[in-house]
């Protein structure tokens, strides 16, 4: 990818908002296309702003985040389409000869052999919920790269392949009306992680009864999902009512990892409005770093977004009721589309007030804590996806309108009970 001298983070910030956003999303898809493995062209997990990791660690739902920031490339011409398709296919050839477990796949990989590299001692297979965000942006890739052309029939037709074996059904174990996050064939399903909401799991349960070939019953998502102690809210926070969800909300990725690919407005269930739900989310976010009731330094409504990141003390899903006083700038821009304002002016913010310090290689760093004097020298996958997917959408909707037209994706949330604009015409299914 072709770069122009990257200007100066004051003169970047002095730049119209449309100008703004594209040197933004730019500038952070270098994660992962100069940050991505030399070999599979995978995203890491997490690289530095001064060199990438001596290793051959990956990571599955970066990889799909980073697959549709790939999407985002082509289509502004940041990179060549046939540059972005050979690139997609190294992935998804890493993919097919990768250790998999029933078609999942791990939470980390070698991005060179595809062997499992395991998150802990007992997880060690695969994982539900990467994968979910990995076939999110797969599906998306399939739906974009529509020419007929060899290189582009062939990834069409490994997502295809790779999807369909996927055997969603097996992590309900036999029956049980919700979906179990981890299994390995070491530890089976030791773990023993129901995933129940709210939280950033829907876009697994609408993948895995969207499956062609091993689809859960609607009742898997009605009664395990929607069924989380945290599912339901309604309690007011700072003005704003909160349909679903913990108190005050918790972090604000489960506002964007679902929903970078499914489009929340009009998205419609009997449990929420997913539109109402994500814009009171973020509301309520902003509002708490406005009021700041600890104290913490820098706060303000120039300086606000909670979620996971790094921290000076380690990796922690910073929310309301979890506040160190680290600001993670994913979560405010990755929340243009639904506080559009108030991105805006956190963005230009973060690169007045703190310039090189938070802004660099791949854009902006994971995070920073004033209160501390802490600045993050590490970019992590799964917060840099967001920001060029989530600005998209924000622009033109792209990723949102490709994911809402896949026709297994169409059929998942009919099939839910979902309504949608997108979802006009689509028939019932049979039952």
């Amino acid at each position: 990818m072709a770069r122009s001298k990257r200007p100066a983070p004051a003169a970047l910030a002095d730049l119209p908002d449309d100008a703004l956003l594209e040197a933004v999303q730019r500038q952070t898809f270098g994660f992962f296309w100069e940050g991505a493995h030399p070999v599979s062209g995978m995203a890491r997990d997490r690289t530095t702003t001064t060199a990438d990791p001596d290793n051959d660690l990956v990571a599955l739902g970066a990889t799909g985040f980073g697959a549709m920031a790939l999407i985002v490339a082509a289509d502004r011409g940041w990179v060549k389409r046939e540059a972005a398709v050979e690139r997609l296919v190294r992935i998804l050839a890493c993919l097919d000869r990768a250790t998999c477990y029933h078609g999942f796949f791990p939470h980390f990989m070698n991005g060179d052999t595809g062997a499992t590299i395991r998150f802990s001692r007992k997880d060690d297979g695969g994982d539900l919920v990467e994968t979910a965000f990995l076939f999110q942006g797969l599906l998306c890739a399939r739906q974009y790269f529509d020419r007929d052309t060899p290189a582009e029939r062939q990834a069409r037709d490994v997502i295809t392949r790779l999807w369909r074996e996927t055997e969603w059904s097996w992590h309900t174990r036999d029956g049980r009306k919700v979906l179990t996050w981890h299994w390995s064939p070491t530890n089976g399903f030791a773990l023993d992680h129901e995933i129940r909401g709210w939280n950033e799991c829907l876009i697994a349960y609408v993948l895995a009864a969207s499956s062609p070939l091993y689809g859960v019953p609607a009742d898997v998502y009605h009664r395990g999902y929607t069924n989380g102690r945290d599912f339901t809210n309604g309690r007011t926070y700072h003005g704003t009512t909160l349909p679903l969800g913990p108190d005050h909300g918790g972090p604000l990725f489960f506002s964007h990892y679902s929903f970078c690919g499914l489009d929340p407005r009009g998205l419609k269930d009997r449990y929420a409005d997913y539109w109402q739900q994500n814009v009171a989310h973020t509301r309520v976010n902003y509002d708490y770093c406005v009021a700041n009731p600890q104290g913490h330094e820098g706060y303000g409504p120039d300086c606000w977004g909670l979620t996971a990141s790094d921290d000076p003390d380690g990796y922690v899903a910073h929310a309301p009721d979890n506040d160190n006083g680290t600001i993670s700038p994913t979560a405010a821009l990755s929340s243009l589309c639904y506080a559009p304002a108030e991105s805006m002016r956190a963005m230009r913010h973060f690169l007045r007030r703190h310039g090189d310090r938070v802004w660099g290689r791949f854009g902006f760093v994971d995070a920073f804590c004033e209160s501390r004097d802490w600045f993050a020298d590490t970019y992590i996958g799964i917060d840099q996806g967001p920001i060029v997917v989530m600005i998209e959408n924000h622009r033109t909707g792209l990723l949102w309108k490709l994911f809402m037209a896949i026709p297994e994706i169409k059929a998942g949330l009919v099939k839910l009970g979902f309504t949608s604009p997108h979802l006009e015409g689509t028939p019932a299914p049979i039952t």
